[in-house]
C-alpha cells in the first residue's frame, strides 16, 4: 500500500509515498538472479544492524532490507544518518563473496558506489560522480553514502540515497579536522518526479550486474571492467587531497590512483602511500 506524509507547513513539498514492496520484488527478484527477497520496512535502528544478525543466522546471499526511516542509520566511523520518513533511500544488501579472496574485498564499497551513481545518472540524469571511498557527490555536495561492514563470510552493503528531502531537512556540513561536506538530494539537484521505487530497482540492478561479473572474475577489478568503469566515475585520482586516517593522523597529498586492492594511492613526499580507509576532502 502506497501513502503519502503531509506535515504542516510542507504544501509545497513533492509528496512522498512509500516504497512498494511488492512492485519491487516483481522488478528485481527473479530466477537465477542474484536477488532473493526485498523486504520494506517502516521503521528499524539500522538496516545494516538487522542484516548483520540475520547473516549471522544463517541468512542468504541476495536479501535486500529497506526501510522508510532508520532511528540509528550509521555512516563512516561512527556518523548518523538521518533522513525525514520516505524522503530517502535507505537500504541494505547481504552478500557472501565467497570465491573472492579477502584481499580483494575492500572494492565492494566502491562497487556500491559505482552500481548508485550508475543508476542515478541513468534515471535522473543527475551528474553524479564518486569521491574514494564511499561517497556520491553532486558537485561538491554529498547525495549519498556506502557502508560496508563484514562479519565472517558475509559483507553488509548499506546505502544511503538522499531523494526528497528539502535544503532545510538536509544535515549541516560536518565537523571534523578533515573538513565539511555538504549535503544535497535529487530534488534539490532538479530531479522534478522523484520515483524511489524505480531509484532503487536501478540500483540493484547495477550492484547485481557488478556484483556478479567482478565475483565471476575472482575479484580481479581490471579483468571484469569494475576498474576502468570506477575511474570514469570517480573525481578523486588527479586531485590534490587531505585525508584523514582512522587514527586521526592527516595526511595531504595528490590521489594518483587505486591499486588492485581498492586502496587510495596518495603521492607524498617520500613515495605513494596506499590509504584502505579515511576521510577524503578534495582540497582542488
Amino acid at each position: 500500500m502506497r501513502t503519502e506524509n503531509h506535515s504542516p507547513g510542507q504544501a509545497a513539498r513533492p509528496a512522498r509515498r512509500a516504497l512498494d514492496q511488492d512492485a519491487l520484488r516483481r522488478a528485481v527478484v527473479r530466477p537465477g538472479g542474484l536477488w532473493r527477497d526485498i523486504e520494506v520496512v517502516g521503521v528499524t535502528g539500522s538496516t545494516n544492524a538487522d542484516l548483520l544478525a540475520r547473516a549471522a543466522d544463517g541468512a542468504p546471499e541476495g536479501v535486500v532490507l529497506a526501510a522508510e526511516e532508520q532511528s540509528a542509520g550509521r555512516g563512516r566511523m561512527g556518523r548518523a544518518w538521518v533522513s525525514p520518513p520516505c524522503a530517502a533511500l535507505t537500504f541494505s544488501v547481504l552478500l557472501r563473496p565467497l570465491p573472492v579472496p579477502p584481499a580483494r574485498r575492500g572494492w565492494i564499497t566502491l562497487l556500491a558506489g559505482v552500481a548508485a551513481a550508475s543508476a542515478v545518472r541513468a534515471v535522473t540524469a543527475v551528474g553524479a560522480r564518486l569521491k574514494w571511498p564511499n561517497d556520491v557527490l553532486v558537485g561538491d555536495a554529498k547525495l549519498a553514502g556506502i557502508l560496508a561492514e563484514a562479519a565472517a563470510d558475509a559483507v553488509v552493503v548499506g546505502i544511503g540515497v538522499n531523494v526528497s528531502t528539502e535544503p532545510d531537512e538536509l544535515p549541516p556540513p560536518g565537523p571534523g579536522p578533515a573538513g565539511p561536506l555538504a549535503a544535497t538530494s535529487l530534488v534539490a539537484e532538479g530531479w522534478a518526479s522523484p520515483d524511489r521505487d524505480l531509484l532503487l530497482a536501478a540500483v540493484l540492478g547495477e550492484l547485481e550486474h557488478w556484483y556478479l561479473a567482478w565475483r565471476r572474475a575472482g575479484g580481479d577489478p581490471g579483468r571484469c571492467g569494475l576498474a576502468e568503469q570506477y575511474a570514469r566515475l570517480c573525481a578523486t585520482p588527479g586531485r590534490l587531497v587531505r585525508v584523514e586516517l582512522p587514527g586521526g593522523q592527516l595526511i595531504e597529498g595528490v590521489a594518483a590512483g587505486i591499486d588492485p586492492a581498492g586502496r587510495l594511492l596518495v603521492r607524498v613526499a617520500d613515495g605513494e602511500l596506499p590509504v584502505a580507509a579515511g576521510d577524503v576532502v578534495h582540497v582542488r
